[in-house]
């Protein structure tokens, strides 16, 4: 066994985070002596326990010449817990092996330094490019204080996520539609345009049922652009039985007396800048990142997934392509608007993976810019 074997047992861990430990990232450590494993453990949730110090006390005084894996680097400042490097010292561990140093610019490197200025030997870059892709949303918040944006969206072979009355139940199939509930699970927030609330007035919820681990999932923050505030007051979403918020997006010229009734409702309005007649969306990054939401799925209709793309605010797409056809030119594409004029001016997507959900073609990729 080596020291990718064990750092993928790690990864393995921190996965089972996935969901629940938003701002922090997701996190696994495996503490092994002699080739066996005698501690591990992950971040279950925001102000609980480090994975690091859930392994050391699983491993107890065994931790002493140990070797922890960790797919982060090992935090040296004081947040809502104390610092893992310290711990670590003082357990005894010999070697630790990080998949990703800390991307946090002003935390990068001071855990491993401090290691090894402790006489620990740190070796890192292990899995590196796994570690990054399971904590590219907390990398991107940690670096830009912007959510990480996914486009999500299911369409028909020749383009179409709904047909010209807007019906769009379903076009994609059960399996599918199972994977965007953990999707929603895994993500802060969700955001539609009020022309999807107003087409099929949606809850908006994670539903995942009979699941292994035995949860239903948690429920994204609901977040509507809806410039005119013209959302209805008997919307699905303002009535769910949630713990997550409703946040509506608006302008700064809408009825004072509609915005303190939606707020009595539960939901929560907020005025962001308005741009050629729509919520300026790279405004509105900076103000969801300051509410401390990292992650954001932007599930349509088309023409808010056009403008997000055009804003340059998306870094993942996952499109389900259904095997169907609308066969016609009247239904609503997956890009509602004015697009590129030549080919080479299309929007690139790279590291393409594809999977199949059923009937279902699922299209991951990530934006270029």
């Amino acid at each position: 066994m080596d020291d990718i074997y064990f750092m993928k047992m790690a990864l393995d861990l921190a996965k089972k985070g996935r969901g629940f430990t938003s701002p922090n990232p997701m996190v696994g450590a495996v503490i092994v002596k002699d080739d066996k494993i005698i501690g591990k453990g992950f971040h279950q949730a925001a102000g609980t326990a480090h994975a690091e110090i859930i392994a050391l006390e699983d491993a107890g005084t065994l931790a002493q010449n140990a070797t922890l894996y960790v797919n982060l680097e090992p935090c040296n400042h004081v947040g809502r817990t104390p610092p893992c490097t310290e711990k670590i010292i003082a357990a005894g561990i010999k070697r630790v092996v990080v998949a990703m140093r800390d991307p946090n610019p002003d935390v990068k490197g001071n855990g491993i330094d401090y290691l090894e200025s402790h006489g620990v030997e740190v070796t890192s870059g292990v899995c590196e490019d796994q570690a990054i892709k399971l904590n590219e949303i907390f990398r991107r918040y940690i670096q830009t204080k912007r959510p990480f944006s996914i486009v999500k969206c299911a369409a028909t072979l020749d383009g179409y996520i709904a047909t010209k009355t807007g019906d769009s139940k379903w076009v994609s199939g059960k399996e599918s539609r199972r994977y965007v509930h953990e999707l929603r699970h895994a993500v802060d927030a969700i955001m539609v345009g009020i022309n999807t609330i107003e087409k099929d007035d949606p809850s908006l919820t994670t539903r995942l049922e009979n699941t292994d681990e035995g949860f239903k999932g948690l429920d994204p923050k609901r977040i509507i652009l809806d410039t005119h505030l013209r959302i209805s007051e008997q919307a699905k979403l303002l009535r769910v039985d949630s713990d997550s918020d409703t946040i509506i997006v608006t302008g700064n010229s809408v009825s004072r007396n509609k915005k303190t009734k939606l707020e009595k409702q539960g939901a929560r309005v907020i005025e962001s800048s308005v741009k050629h007649g729509l919520i300026d969306l790279p405004t509105l990054m900076d103000l969801l990142g300051e509410l401390a939401i990292t992650s954001l799925l932007i599930e349509g209709g088309g023409r808010v997934i056009a403008s997000a793309l055009s804003a340059g605010i998306v870094q993942k797409i996952i499109l389900f392509f259904a095997p169907k056809i609308l066969g016609g030119d009247d239904g609503v594409p997956i890009c509602k608007g004015s697009g590129a004029l030549r080919m080479n001016d299309c929007i690139p997507v790279k590291d393409i993976r594809i999977q199949r959900f059923g009937d279902d073609i699922m299209v991951e990729g990530y934006m270029s810019h």
